[in-house]
């Protein structure tokens, strides 16, 4: 019996006898309490019967198959998770599934340990779910967390998210935009986690050539290529027992993406080169701050993989969404970078920090800030020292002039125009993505969508 295992119920749903009869000596071994059925009918009667926490079934089965079941247990039992199997060559409809609701999928032929992490990854989410919804509200807000800065209701809430699932092995997709604090939030998640004392070992995917990124990760066998002199270890192997951190996983080639896959349902993998499984423990957090839900749509990303990185979302917001952050953030890197310095932040000065949109996020206001402590007067961050598009306030053509000609011209004509193209740098410089353009310009959605509808824009987004 395992740790943890005792107590909770799980339901086999399979039309085979023989694969029934394989799940449930196995998983009675892991110390569960199962039932096991032939198709969805016979299931829904159990769910009539008992409450189950976890239901493990076939897609293909006759009478109620496996989506129709997923179905009446969204909608009659939304307590107990749901994990489907398939046939190799019906990974589409597991993934169909997961959009559905299904907690994971699992592919036959699968491997004893693969479904048993599978479910226990699922069982622990579940647990977190339940004290999360029992644990009391704090009385007083938070002003920092394991490095993180921010009182905002929006940051309490990335608080709150990163420790109710550290404690668990799911995988963590963490977005937002350049800026933002990813790596942080992945630290904060395996420093709050069981892994803390092991590595946390971050790589950034768009920053390493393709044709090196495999050896990067996996590792490769002396004289695997030219130049492999001795055999080297890949990331994956580094990170064992602690946390792997893949950050702007949006940019991995669509190779690797598939032996980032592979990885992620057989946890083993091989070194470039080499003949052997290594099989490793490892935490996988991936960070992006692309929208893959598009990326997926466009045939640039995969969707099974997707999937499986997105188990838990942890959104960062942007700075500009989270003003009364500025602040604290400007103390902690005033305080960071002078020591005990007396450098004062006068009003009209931090007035500029507060009006400004950062379309860089934090990372551009602690840029501001080590400018303004270097080049600002003695004791002072003074506004004269804060960048140019601070000072400007980012507006388009801020300082430029239209010459009015002799015959005068269109004013609304004119207006118009400068209108239309600033609509349309927006949505380029978003994918776009009418929500984020609508951000970047600081108005609201419904503002964009009459604004898009005035000029016959129509963009290619939900």
């Amino acid at each position: 019996m395992t740790e943890n295992s005792a107590g909770y119920r799980i339901l086999v749903v399979d039309d085979e006898e023989s694969m029934r009869e394989i799940l449930s000596i196995m998983l009675h071994r892991e110390g569960y309490r199962v039932d096991a059925v032939s198709d969805g009918a016979q299931a829904v009667d159990k769910l009539r019967e008992k409450s189950y926490d976890l239901v493990v079934s076939d897609i293909k089965m006759p009478r109620m198959d496996g989506f129709k079941l997923l179905a009446h247990i969204k909608e009659r039992s939304p307590q107990a998770d749901v994990i489907m199997i398939t046939a190799f060559s019906s990974t589409q409809e597991a993934v169909e599934a997961m959009k559905k609701g299904a907690y994971d999928y699992i592919t036959k032929p699968f491997r004893n340990e693969e479904i048993r992490l599978i479910i226990k990854n699922a069982l622990e989410r579940r647990e977190l779910r339940q004290k999360s919804r029992s644990k009391k509200k704090r009385p007083a807000q938070r002003s920092s967390f394991s490095g993180l800065i921010g009182k905002s209701k929006e940051m309490q809430a990335v608080y709150d998210l990163i420790e109710k699932v550290a404690a668990s092995a799911a995988n963590i997709l963490i977005t937002g935009e350049s800026g933002t604090g990813k790596e942080l939030a992945a630290r904060a998640i395996h420093y709050n986690s069981g892994r803390k004392a092991q590595p946390f070992v971050p790589i950034n995917c768009g920053a390493i050539p393709e044709n090196l990124l495999e050896s990067e990760l996996f590792g490769h066998e002396k004289g695997a290529f030219t130049g492999a002199v001795q055999q080297k270890a890949g990331l994956f192997e580094v990170a064992n027992g602690g946390t792997l951190f893949l950050d702007e996983v949006g940019e991995l080639p669509s190779m690797m993406q598939v032996k980032l896959l592979r990885v992620l349902q057989d946890r083993q993998f091989r070194r470039v080169g080499g003949t052997r499984d290594l099989t490793v423990d490892v935490r996988l957090i991936a960070a992006t701050n692309k929208d893959l839900e598009r990326e997926v749509s466009r045939g640039y990303f995969r969707e099974d993989l997707f999937y499986r990185l997105n188990v838990i979302r942890l959104a960062l917001p942007p700075l500009r969404e989270r003003r009364e952050d500025i602040p604290p953030l400007v103390e902690h890197f005033r305080r960071r970078m002078a020591g005990e310095s007396e450098i004062k932040v006068p009003d009209s000065t931090m007035r500029r920090l507060l009006d400004y949109r950062w379309p860089g996020n934090i990372r551009e206001l602690e840029n501001a800030i080590e400018r303004c402590v270097i080049l600002g007067r003695s004791g002072e961050i003074s506004e004269d020292c804060l960048p140019e598009s601070l000072l400007s306030r980012g507006a388009p053509n801020a300082g430029g002039e239209i010459e009015i000609p002799e015959t005068g011209l269109d004013l609304d004509a004119c207006l118009g125009s400068i209108e239309k193209d600033i609509l349309l740098k927006a949505l380029d410089r978003a994918g776009g993505v009418r929500k984020k353009a609508a951000e970047l310009l600081g108005i609201t959605f419904r503002s964009m969508r009459y604004r898009l509808a005035k000029f016959d824009i129509d963009p290619d987004d939900e």
